[in-house]
């Protein structure tokens, strides 16, 4: 079956996570990317949106799960973010979500820190 994918690279939003109680008090930036993988074929020979991802509604999930919950670890923003994508867009056969904290707090100087979750979606053996 052919197969493509379609990315969001680098959403950005304030939010506040952590295991320091000051990461959820003052925030911080985090960073999203999502790569989808689904059969465009269709979609790419008839030009038509509904046979594909809305990238609009994707970033809405993501904006969502980011900045109106309070998690410890960015490892649990990777696994609902894939999660909410692939319960809402069945079209969607793969799934990896990146999301990166940055200047985490380690103790010394650090661009960001990075999780990283990649799932398929499990079908029936008739589908």
């Amino acid at each position: 079956m052919p197969f493509g994918t379609i990315r969001i690279q680098n959403a950005v939003f304030y939010a506040h996570h952590g295991v320091l109680k000051e990461e959820h008090r003052i925030g911080g930036r985090y960073e999203v990317d999502v790569a989808m993988e689904l059969d465009f074929e269709a979609a790419a020979a008839d030009d038509d949106l509904g046979r594909t991802v809305d990238y609009e509604h994707i970033y809405r999930l993501i904006r969502e799960i980011v900045t109106t919950n309070s998690f410890y670890l960015i490892e649990r923003l990777a696994y609902l973010i894939a999660q909410d994508i692939l319960k809402t867009t069945p079209i969607i056969s793969g799934i990896e979500v990146s999301v990166r904290k940055a200047n985490p707090p380690v103790g010394g100087p650090c661009d960001y820190a990075e999780a990283t979750y990649r799932t398929t979606r499990v079908r029936a053996n008739n589908q």
